[in-house]
């Protein structure tokens, strides 16, 4: 009876080395998830093999056709990275179990750029919005530029040690007024304007935009 048992173990390990364990190929290994990618251009490879391309807003992977036996070794790599972010691959070498492992992610951090108004006629305080961070715009923010005398203003600042205000490449943005200038009584002088906010809706390209403009009457 021994000897049948031991025959019919040795039959299903040669029919599904899943349920044995040993050195099979037999998982997929799938990076989830995959944050931050917009666009085309990177490429990943799993134990030095062949490279592969993933598509912009993708958020998962799988090695659908390189699969790795249970209990082996694994190394995924980012080759090439996507041209407009710095990826991170995470949680991408080690060694398989009974299972395919999880908590291979790779994170994108798109290159940022700015995003620069110019201003023209304003006389008060006015408020703008992008997503959740107000800006609060007054001509003593401006900044004039020597050649053609025109205003400008950055929506980029530094809070302590952070930036804010920039826009990765490839993300969105959409700056809208939120608050007119309103009139103030004296001793401060500033009457009631009307503002209009002109291209604050679009996707960041490669470069800082600087096509944002304000006009105030």
């Amino acid at each position: 009876m021994k000897k049948v048992y031991l025959r019919t173990m040795a039959l299903a390990c040669a029919l599904g080395l899943t349920a044995c364990g040993g050195g099979g190929d037999e998982l997929t290994l799938t990076i989830s998830p995959i944050y931050g990618l917009t666009k085309d251009g990177m490429t990943v490879r799993l134990n030095g093999g062949t490279k592969h391309a993933v598509a912009a807003l993708a958020t998962s992977f799988p090695f659908t056709n390189e699969r790795v036996g249970t209990d082996s070794k694994f190394t995924i790599e980012i080759v090439d990275q996507p041209p407009n972010a710095t990826c991170t691959m995470i949680n991408g070498s080690g060694t398989t179990g009974a299972y395919a492992p999880t908590g291979i992610a790779i994170s994108c951090i798109a290159t940022p750029h700015n995003v620069k108004a110019k201003v023209t006629g304003l006389l008060g305080s006015l408020t703008v919005v992008n997503s959740a961070t107000n800006y609060t715009i007054t001509p003593a923010d401006l900044t004039v530029d020597p050649v053609t005398h025109e205003k400008w203003y950055s929506f980029t600042r530094t809070v302590g040690t952070d930036t804010i205000g920039q826009v990765g490449d490839g993300n969105t943005y959409s700056f809208g007024i939120l608050t007119q200038p309103n009139a103030q009584p004296a001793p401060i002088v500033q009457v009631a304007q009307t503002c209009e906010l002109a291209n604050g809706t679009g996707t960041m390209g490669d470069h800082d935009v600087t096509n944002v403009t304000i006009t105030c009457l």
